[in-house]
């Protein structure tokens, strides 16, 4: 089953106010239900390199990954369904070859990435990340970030040093302690949500929610629910009114109706081409 008729994606990447070129890179598949963002940094232009292997060779794995197994079928151990190991999995090879590339290219030494996937599937949202990239849902009148930074500010709350207010006044911002490829090895958090028809699931870079408080956002998603394209544009057009000292990339997807598991897109894809 294709999702383009079930979901709605807008996805839109500005190079903001301050810096020389775009290092972010997005990438949104409809038919899959598949978005991935990612926000790169280090080297010479090495954080474009970086967040460019990220979404390629993401989406390369998880199509690839999806194609092997029944969609909605569940681990063993686990309510988790497997579409979560397919991300994670991705995402892991993914952070082998930014590694190697760091390695092995003077010019991209020292690159990283964030990353942030979610993938639609059986009335769920099936999210993979790593970094301060983010993911909010909003559902009726309320806006929730589902997703934890993997950042200094964060762990300074969770350590009860700050309160998030306090936080965002005194700690260093951006100072991620988890991203793609600076190690030969990453963690990876994975979580799932059930989606409802009229949700809209938000993925952004900091370049957004740096200028942009959480409550302003929901105010732009409420007022402009029923046309993500405009909805986007105000979002970024307020983050470069607040500043723009980032990259901002956003990735907007609307529920539209319930899709229940069954054969998914890349799979009548890989039937098709077996008996033709």
């Amino acid at each position: 089953m294709s999702l383009l008729e079930k979901i709605e994606i807008v996805n839109v990447s500005d190079v903001g106010k301050c810096r020389p070129h775009n290092e972010d890179s997005t990438l949104s598949d409809s038919s899959e239900g598949l978005v991935i963002l990612a926000d790169g940094m280090g080297g010479y232009k090495g954080g474009e390199v970086a967040s460019a292997i990220a979404v390629t060779s993401i989406h390369f794995e998880i199509l690839a990954g999806l194609g092997k197994i029944q969609r909605g079928k569940k681990t063993e151990n686990s309510e988790i369904s497997l579409e979560s190991d397919v991300i994670k999995n991705a995402i892991t090879l993914a952070n082998s070859e930014i590694y190697s590339t760091a390695q092995t290219d003077q010019q991209c030494q020292g690159m990283g990435t964030t990353i942030i996937v979610a993938l639609f599937h059986n009335n769920k949202c099936t999210i993979g990340h790593v970094g301060d990239s983010r993911a909010y849902r909003k559902r009726a009148n309320t806006f929730t970030q589902i997703t934890k930074d993997h950042s200094l500010i964060q762990e300074l709350i969770d350590r009860g040093m700050y309160t998030p207010e306090e936080a965002v006044k005194h700690a260093p911002k951006n100072l991620v302690t988890r991203a793609m490829g600076i190690d030969s090895q990453v963690e990876v958090d994975i979580g799932e949500d059930i989606v409802e028809p009229g949700d809209i699931y938000m993925l952004c870079s900091d370049g957004l929610n740096d200028m942009v408080g959480d409550e302003e956002i929901h105010l732009t998603l409420s007022k402009y629910s029923a046309n993500l394209a405009q909805a986007s544009d105000e979002l970024v057009r307020l983050a470069n009114t607040k500043g723009g000292k980032d990259n901002i990339s956003i990735i907007l997807v609307k529920v539209l109706e319930e899709f229940s598991s069954s054969d998914g897109g890349i799979i009548k894809k890989l039937k098709s081409r077996l008996f033709q």
